[in-house]
């Protein structure tokens, strides 16, 4: 027997339809959080990208045309949907807290925070780490992210659904030679992942953090991808949008009863 009533299973095809999230990292075509972005306009989401080219300049991949980036988003968009950009250097403390107003001010209610960005470069082994390359390292990749969270909270209605994800490394999977400060700012973000969902839980903010072990960004030297191919079950490494996809779903109402994890998505990656 069928029925035109939709079954409260069936998945709504739109399912951010409505919101509006904050993504950061949104630099580079082929990067996580262009990705990402892509997903979320796809399902129906607002969304505000977060990107500083200048970062990107200095790293053997390069920058990308931020314009080019943003209309690939909205390539992607559903009907009704909007995308818009802002340049933020999150080096200065108090940019995380400018750009989320200024993403409330333009949409209104935030229910979604992806804190995508990251720093890499400027590292090295414990022999040859400086003061300074673990104070920048830490400044972008987890004050910056913490700051957000702060910020994003401080807006949000009590009740209201809402999720935060923070992203890591996999530092506990596995070591990163010659990453020390990069390794140990991402560590942070996971180490105290179950410390701010326990503290936002009452607000209806879920928080958790994602490993999306190694993925071609565009970084990966053909040597780095010979060698490493047969660590990977499937055969392949990972690509942007496998990120996304679980990024995405964490921030639907299909994960209402996740917070406080730390999820590796690695593709069965063996070191």
């Amino acid at each position: 027997m069928t029925t035109d009533v939709p079954s409260p299973l069936a998945r709504d095809r739109f399912p951010l339809r409505g919101h509006t999230v904050v993504v950061t990292g949104v630099s580079r075509r082929e990067g996580i959080g262009f990705a990402t972005a892509c997903r979320l306009a796809a399902y129906g989401a607002d969304v505000f990208c977060q990107h500083y080219s200048p970062h990107d300049a200095e790293q053997p991949w390069g920058a990308d045309d931020v314009d080019a980036v943003l209309d690939g988003v909205r390539e992607h968009c559903a009907e009704g949907a909007r995308i818009v950009g802002m340049h933020a250097d999150f080096t200065d403390p108090d940019v995380p807290s400018q750009m989320i107003e200024a993403a409330a001010e333009e949409f209104g209610r935030l229910s979604g925070l992806v804190c995508n960005h990251a720093q890499s470069g400027s590292d090295g082994t414990l022999a040859e780490m400086s003061a300074d390359w673990l104070d920048s390292h830490w400044a972008v990749n987890t004050r910056a992210s913490l700051l957000l969270a702060k910020a994003f909270a401080a807006r949000h209605r009590v009740h209201d659904p809402a999720s935060i994800v923070f992203m890591t490394s996999g530092q506990t999977q596995g070591p990163m030679p010659g990453e020390v400060a990069y390794a140990a700012s991402k560590a942070a973000i996971a180490g105290v992942t179950l410390t701010i969902s326990q503290e936002l839980a009452a607000q209806g903010i879920r928080v958790n953090t994602v490993n999306p072990g190694p993925v071609d960004t565009g970084y990966m030297t053909p040597e780095i991808l010979e060698a490493t191919r047969g660590m990977f079950p499937f055969g392949r490494f990972g690509q942007p949008d496998d990120a996304a996809r679980l990024i995405a779903w964490l921030l639907t109402a299909e994960a209402e009863w996740i917070t406080g994890q730390v999820l590796n998505s690695e593709g069965g990656f063996t070191r």
